[in-house]
């Protein structure tokens, strides 16, 4: 029988194009932090010059996982313990299995031919307007998947290994080590520059306006090394291609057609998902009540639905697959931590809080630097669920969709300047998804019921945070404006919490790249604002002037000029406010009650943090836009 005590897992650290294992233990429970036991050799971490040089994407193996991707703690065993019982197969697998088995080349045949035909159909009706770029690529992936099941991934990959090798490995083999971290950036600084400036000038997209962007997005960069816990242990690497990768969306999103379109229809399947949501929410309440444009009926119920339909994906293996692959990327090209590239990945899709439930078990043994990490990204975006939420008020759905993506690297960037890792992780060189036994659903029905339980937790505790959250903003700004009004503060702006930090955050509009005039510094600042005390749904609707009951004194907002409105949506599109701090520091709590300590003390920097990561996909905003209109309802551009 096997020893299940002293379980061991296999870390994989590719360091100069050389693969190494070594054996890491796994705590075992109640045992002491990892970074804090005595008796683990300590390893030495991972220089500038080691992550410059890690050049080479990871292998596949026929199983269709790279080198370093561990899906479950069974895999990283050589043998699976014969003590521990399997679940028996479902009847509908024990019927279906074997008839999925023997007929599988005919099922995937007919699936290849259906989607072709598909291809086809759509390639000639829409030749004229490019609506066949989403069909192609859709097709383009479900037949690599297929091709997948008989061919081994590892020699489709073998073209692109060779053509890797064969040119950017070349290039930085020809590089002096000692050079490669500056090479890189420059790189990079000329790419920022070449892509910003070498479009033309249009209505309030000046150069001059990219300029004070970029020069904005510098300070940031700067404000954070300048404040980092340890200038010293800064993974570069991290930054480098962190703010790189954010900068190259932006352009993908803003400056192309096939960008704009992708997204605009990622965005438009979210809607769709919403009406699904509705058609529930009529059946209880009555159409009229359900189609109501507020935040209870047209945000809470697509938060509902999403859920138990991540949970159906999750059940099925779906969900697992589709972050593991995006983590061992950002894993490989960021150079983090597995934990930190899955929770990275997951964050867009699943939420704050919710993400770190996929690395459940690794939580207690965090390392500060990756506890910091996960809440940043926590608040840098917003969940796939609230995103629904928010197309359905008719806020603009490609920005949404592209500011969730583009502040995820930006958040790894970010986060690694203000708070660098200086201990050992224990999920250094590997991407983990462990299995969730605890929580393990019978069949697809029953995941589907398990979602919708959480999904009515997980509602109710944003409602109760977001009414407790805004009730006591109200108080403080009724004792304040009673206040300001012996001082002759009074309407139409009264001395409020938002009014105050509306000011501090006049120069971080200018910054953004915000135009100068007709007062939009202020506007925007106030703004910002308004989502850090409250909630970004709040802040949407001031920009957006959406509700009718919204203050006379902000119908200003309707006037902004195209580029102000782009800019101050992508700035206020994240969960960076201080309702969400109460959130996060509840569910890591849960989840490691004794990092309890660690968890508040790293809170309120990572909020600044995830805030300022959302702030500068703003500035790459400003960057990049041209002829970009602006989307929101009943605004003329």
């Amino acid at each position: 029988m096997a020893d299940t005590t002293n379980t061991t897992t296999t870390t994989t650290t590719t360091t100069n194009n050389v693969v190494s294992s070594t054996s890491t233990p796994v705590p075992e429970v109640g045992a002491p932090h990892v970074h804090q036991n005595e008796k683990i050799v300590e390893q030495p971490l991972a220089t500038d010059n080691d992550a410059t040089s890690r050049v080479t994407p990871p292998e596949y193996s026929d199983n269709d996982k790279k080198g370093g991707l561990v899906r479950s703690s069974a895999d990283a065993e050589e043998a699976r313990p014969e003590d521990v019982e399997t679940a028996p197969p479902s009847p509908w697998k024990r019927r279906l299995g074997p008839v999925y088995t023997y007929r599988r080349p005919l099922i995937h045949a007919f699936v290849a031919a259906l989607f072709t035909g598909w291809w086809i159909a759509s390639l000639v009706v829409h030749h004229h307007d490019r609506n066949w770029t989403v069909p192609f690529l859709l097709w383009l992936g479900i037949m690599l998947r297929l091709i997948t099941y008989y061919v081994p991934a590892r020699y489709v990959a073998q073209g692109i290994r060779f053509v890797w090798k064969h040119t950017a490995v070349l290039v930085v083999n020809a590089i002096p080590q000692k050079f490669r971290l500056a090479c890189g950036a420059l790189g990079a600084i000329a790419t920022v520059l070449v892509g910003t400036f070498a479009s033309d000038e249009m209505d309030s997209n000046t150069n001059e306006n990219r300029a004070v962007s970029l020069f904005g997005l510098v300070v940031i960069l700067f404000a954070f090394w300048a404040t980092s816990a340890n200038r010293s242990r800064i993974n570069w690497q991290t930054v480098i291609v962190g703010m790189l990768a954010q900068y190259i969306i932006g352009l993908f999103v803003l400056r192309t057609d096939a960008g704009y379109d992708i997204f605009r229809w990622i965005a438009d399947r979210a809607g769709n998902l919403l009406g699904y949501a509705r058609d529930g929410s009529a059946f209880l309440v009555g159409p009229d009540t359900a189609n109501t444009l507020n935040f209870f009926w047209s945000v809470i119920p697509a938060i509902v639905f999403f859920i138990s339909i991540c949970q159906v994906l999750f059940h099925i293996g779906f969900l697992q697959w589709f972050v593991g692959k995006f983590a061992t990327f950002v894993y490989w090209a960021l150079g983090v931590s597995g934990a930190e590239a899955v929770v990275a990945a997951a964050t867009p899709f699943i939420g704050q809080g919710e993400s770190a439930m996929l690395v459940r078990p690794f939580v207690p043994y965090m390392t500060k630097a990756e506890i910091h990490q996960i809440m940043t990204c926590g608040f840098a975006t917003i969940s796939g669920s609230v995103l629904v939420g928010y197309i359905g008020l008719g806020l603009p759905p490609a920005i949404l969709v592209s500011s969730c993506i583009m502040s995820i690297p930006a958040s790894l960037a970010i986060s690694k300047l203000r708070y660098p890792e200086t201990e050992e992780t224990l999920t250094a060189g590997r991407v983990v998804i462990p299995d969730d036994d605890e929580h393990k659903a019978e069949n697809a029905l029953h995941a589907f019921a398990n979602g919708a339980w959480l999904g009515i937790k997980i509602a109710g505790t944003i409602i109760a945070s977001l009414l407790c959250i805004i009730a006591l903003v109200a108080l403080l700004n009724g004792l304040m404006s009673w206040w300001g009004r012996y001082i002759n503060i009074n309407d139409p702006h009264p001395l409020t919490l938002q009014l105050i930090l509306g000011y501090v955050f006049y120069p971080v509009s200018f910054l953004l790249g915000i135009r100068r005039e007709d007062n939009e510094l202020l506007l925007v600042g106030r703004v910002i604002a308004e989502k850090i005390i409250t909630n970004e749904y709040n802040a949407f609707t001031m920009l957006a002037a959406e509700v009718a009951r919204i203050a006379a004194q902000n119908a200003a907002y309707i006037a902004l000029d195209p580029r102000t409105q782009l800019i101050a949506a992508y700035a206020i599109c994240g969960f960076g406010n201080i309702g969400s701090l109460g959130i996060q520091i509840g569910i890591l709590g849960q989840l490691a009650p004794g990092r309890g300590g660690d968890v508040s003390r790293l809170a309120f920097s990572a909020l600044i943090s995830g805030v300022f990561s959302t702030l500068s996909s703003a500035a790459v905003a400003g960057l990049v836009v041209t002829t970009q209109r602006a989307e929101f309802p009943g605004v003329t551009a």
